[in-house]
């Protein structure tokens, strides 16, 4: 067959094949054009999901007369022109190929004018200009697009629903509203509010618009400063989370973009802090030089390169960890109401230092009018009262005089109460985390939640969930920095493979042997490991050999440091002890105390939360005591 150069009208059908996938691939290339054009007001209202018609028309800096048929012409652009401009763009859009494209499958007009003088006005059909003529002075662009796909009818077949289709357009309005808080955004859908956001440069007041004021609240501000990178924005507590990764936003430059490795980032720097299958609410703006990222890798510009990928990993999951390690993160129970003279519609102040909630803010108690009970004096408000000194005393004579024993399990093999806290082996107190208050066990709810108390009113600690995060700490920092020596077997380990990962094995044979494994092979599918790792711990070496051997068919390389986790984490969840299991008095003071040493002390190392608070104000409440 011949080879024939194809005509503008199928090219640029072709090219809207890649950028406009659907009605919200509109709404986001004409929004970018108006962002790059300056404008500090945007309007979008739409029709019956986009398919009938969009309108958006903003204050930018408009077209110029002589320019406006120039800007639907394949490639035609004025924010590029050389090659060098491709390696630092500053602008959202830049490859001049939106206008043609959306023109080419819809009827589309336009009106634009610089403000000085009257403007233009062109409406095309199919890409082809139909009508020229004049429009007003107002400085900015209004641009209609109506019947989209008319010419395209297999495209249209691929539609989803009006309501899918609604769905992806209010996803660009929510991601362009984060990414710019400085511009005033309004949407519509046949006549009903789809966003408006202020444009007065608050990011969080964005968030309780796409998120909910309850969200917004859960919220707090992070900052990061690198010589490259400046990261600010919103990060959420732990215990506010969703089961989709797409509730994490990253805004690089005033793009949003999608980076899988920056997402990875992010939940490094919650860590442990998330339950498991969880992911957390996060807005970040990333401000760094254009050279360091190319922006020109996605038909759609939603992925990006950077060049100095590990650093900015680096900067999110640090900035991350630093953050919570500097909160209190035990969960209310419930929250204390807001004075009802504040108004709670624009209240979006937060704290940026660490706020310590066990100092109870108790003004709207009346001493004088309440039950005499509460006007007793707290023998934990003392420096020490006698009832402490006694209860110290007897623990201390406890431990001096004997071991009181703890079944780790049932049917287990009874161990002293030392196994409780063998992560602190020194025989003196640990050192007391300043995010933890002094809590005093006062009994067990069903052999599985401790009871203790302080001056700032009740706590229910998770004792599996407690020892679980004093073991994994201390396993995680034993085997973090092992010795590279291996330890030869007196008996080899012998395992059988399916002939897929027998295949996989002797791929990665130099691969495991720099992580320690050396297999032999002993039969088609069958091979004998006669030393390993000295960090392996005992109990535990097969699951980590075949961790490992999984990792590389998965990932195709081994991480060591992604192993010794695992590791960590589930030696730490077999030796601790079980649910509907008493502890003595001793006991659970003792594992409480071990708790408060740890580095963080709010989760088991799966993310379920430890602790649980009920405030000395909430349980007057509930008996009446206060109204």
């Amino acid at each position: 067959m011949p080879i024939l150069q194809m005509p503008d009208s199928l090219a640029n059908k072709i090219a809207a094949g890649e950028v406009v996938e659907r009605p919200a691939s509109v709404v986001k290339e004409i929004m970018e054009n108006s962002i790059d054009a300056g404008a500090t007001w945007i309007r979008i209202d739409v029709h019956e999901a986009g398919l009938s018609e969009i309108r958006i028309v903003d204050n930018g800096s408009g077209i110029a007369a002589e320019d406006v048929e120039k800007a639907f012409l394949p490639h035609a652009t004025s924010k590029i022109s050389t090659e060098t401009d491709l390696f630092h763009v500053k602008t959202l859009g830049f490859r001049g190929e939106a206008l043609a494209s959306i023109a080419s499958v819809s009827r589309l007009s336009i009106q634009t004018s610089e403000g000085s003088s009257a403007g233009v006005s062109l409406e095309l059909e199919g890409g082809e200009v139909v009508k020229r003529g004049k429009s007003d002075a107002r400085q900015g662009t209004e641009i209609v697009v109506r019947d989209l796909f008319y010419n395209t009818p297999a495209r249209l077949k691929y539609m989803k629903s009006l309501h899918t289709e609604l769905g992806h357009i209010s996803d660009v309005l929510n991601r362009m509203g984060l990414a710019h808080p400085e511009i005033r955004i309004e949407a519509t859908h046949n006549g009903k509010g789809l966003l408006k956001t202020s444009g007065n440069n608050d990011m969080l007041q964005v968030i309780s618009q796409v998120y909910g004021m309850s969200v917004a609240k859960q919220m707090s501000p992070v900052e990061y400063r690198t010589l490259d990178f400046t990261i600010t924005g919103y990060i959420a507590k732990p215990e506010v989370t969703r089961a989709s990764r797409n509730y994490m936003s990253t805004i690089i430059n005033g793009r949003f973009v999608r980076n899988v490795a920056i997402n990875k980032a992010i939940i490094e720097g919650y860590h442990t802090l998330l339950p498991i299958g969880r992911s957390p609410i996060v807005v970040l703006s990333i401000e760094m030089d254009s050279i360091l990222v190319d922006v020109n890798v996605h038909p759609a510009k939603l992925e990006v390169r950077f060049s100095k990928e590990k650093e900015l990993y680096a900067a999110v999951r640090d900035m991350i960890q630093s953050h919570f390690r500097k909160m209190i993160l035990i969960p209310e129970v419930t929250k204390k109401p807001e004075p009802k003279e504040k108004s709670e519609q624009h209240s979006f102040q937060f704290e940026t230092e660490p706020v310590n909630p066990f100092q109870e803010n108790r003004k709207n108690i009346d001493f004088e009018k309440s039950d005499p009970v509460i006007k007793e004096e707290n023998p934990f408000q003392k420096e020490e009262s006698a009832y402490l000194r006694d209860e110290n005393k007897d623990i201390e004579m406890s431990l001096e005089e004997h071991e009181p024993t703890i079944n780790q399990e049932a049917g287990a093999s009874e161990k002293p109460l030392k196994d409780i806290s063998d992560p602190i082996e020194t025989g003196e107190r640990p050192v007391q985390h300043p995010r933890v208050p002094m809590m005093y066990p006062i009994g067990q709810l069903q052999g599985t939640y401790i009871m203790a108390q302080n001056e700032n009113g009740l706590y229910m600690v998770d004792q599996h969930a407690a020892q679980e995060r004093v073991k994994y700490e201390f396993f995680k920092n034993k085997l973090g920095q092992p010795i590279n020596e291996s330890q030869e077997l007196l008996i080899p380990m012998t395992f059988d493979f399916s002939r897929k990962e027998a295949i996989f094995i002797e791929e990665a044979k130099d691969t495991l042997e720099k992580a320690g494994l050396f297999f032999e092979p002993f039969g088609s599918q069958t091979y004998v490991i006669r030393s390993h790792p000295t960090w392996f711990p005992t109990g535990f070496e097969e699951e980590i050999i075949r961790e490992m051997v999984d990792q590389f068919i998965q990932e195709s390389t081994v991480n060591v440091e992604k192993i010794r986790e695992d590791a960590a984490i589930l030696m730490s969840c077999k030796r601790s002890i079980k649910a509907n299991h008493y502890l003595t008095n001793e006991e659970m003071f003792q594992l409480l105390e071990d708790l408060r040493s740890t580095t963080d002390p709010f989760t088991c190392p799966h993310g379920r939360p430890i602790i649980v608070h009920f405030s000395t104000y909430e349980l007057e409440k509930m008996f009446k005591r206060i109204m």
